[in-house]
């Protein structure tokens, strides 16, 4: 699928109905789906965070932006996200927070990102964060300028990659709550996108599969 028309089914990946739970699961380990069933959402006290699912023109055909975080101590040390990060008091809405966390991150100014629609929120258990995604597009092929301070690298992910089941692969990895579980996980190049991000990833590609039957 070319750019362009990609950007035709913009209008109704906005208006379909999004998948949510369903989508997140298919890409927890049964450890993690276990954590979850034992959690009651609405007495968790946790904070906020917003990314940005941005796709944009190359060699027309949409990608996605993906960063690597850079290695600090913490849960989420050197795995692989979207753009985005907590809220701070003085955004106005949610949808502020991620345009200014990707804006921080790769020097993408809102300006220059549409955006469509937010996607289910995602709670996320060592870092005690509630994550709300966005999915924004661009119609210029963008330049990216990465914050060192907390972008290690960046993965330019084809949408026709992320839709491609055979791309779906589990790895073995030792997270914060088990060592050594297989994890769901998408694979592009070398690559492994697992995680809370992998299930966002999940919902996006699941709602566009929808859209474009």
């Amino acid at each position: 699928m070319d750019f362009q028309e990609f950007l035709e089914y913009i209008p109704k990946i906005a208006k379909e109905k999004v998948i949510g739970e369903d989508a997140h699961e298919k890409m927890m380990p049964p450890e993690r789906i276990a954590i979850f069933k034992d959690l009651d959402l609405n007495t968790v006290n946790a904070r906020k965070a917003c990314v940005m699912m941005l796709f944009y023109p190359k060699n027309n055909e949409p990608y996605l932006i993906l960063i690597v975080r850079n290695s600090y101590k913490g849960v989420h040390s050197s795995q692989i996200g979207f753009p985005g990060g907590k809220v701070e008091d003085f955004d106005i809405t949610l949808e502020d927070t991620a345009l200014r966390e990707t804006y921080e991150e790769i020097g993408i100014e809102r300006e220059r990102i549409n955006v469509v629609r937010s996607f289910t929120e995602i709670y996320i258990p060592p870092s005690n964060f509630k994550v709300f995604p966005f999915l924004g597009y661009s119609t210029e092929e963008l330049t990216f300028i990465p914050n060192d301070r907390e972008v290690f690298g960046l993965i330019e992910l084809p949408l026709s990659h992320l839709l491609d089941d055979s791309n779906l692969v589990t790895k073995t990895l030792s997270t914060s709550y088990m060592e050594e579980v297989g994890v769901p996980a998408f694979k592009f190049e070398e690559n492994y996108i697992w995680g809370a991000t992998s299930q966002m990833l999940n919902e996006l590609k699941e709602v566009i599969k929808k859209v474009l039957k």
